[in-house]
């Protein structure tokens, strides 16, 4: 068993609109992450993760998950699953949850331009 105390945690702010939490357990298999996102994120574009699903649990907040031909709206409590390969952009006021499978790792994270 492990834990990472919240002090512990590393704070990331990817841009002005989404600032994060990394809880890295060393483990190839599983990490976790918390987001705050404040408006759109990516700014522009789209962004993918190439290797590993990203389970998102909804804390707080609402907003919309934005894929190429999908919008899905959300709120508290709601949960979502995006798969490896997914374009989307996130345009919400919200903190999220982000278990990954396997471990999250930023070569992994694209950024798409339009």
């Amino acid at each position: 068993m492990k834990i990472i105390k919240l002090e512990q945690a590393e704070k990331h702010e990817n841009s002005e609109t989404c600032e994060t939490l990394e809880y890295g357990f060393n483990d190839k298999d599983i990490d976790c992450a918390t987001a705050i996102i404040t408006g759109r994120y990516p700014e522009t574009g789209y962004c993918m993760n190439e290797v590993c699903k990203e389970l998102i649990y909804v804390i707080n907040g609402s907003g919309t998950l934005n894929k190429e031909e999908e919008t899905i709206e959300f709120k508290k409590g709601d949960a979502i699953l995006i798969n490896k390969g997914e374009k989307y952009y996130w345009n919400a006021q919200c903190t999220i949850v982000m278990p990954c499978t396997p471990a999250w790792y930023p070569e992994q994270h694209k950024m798409i331009e339009n």
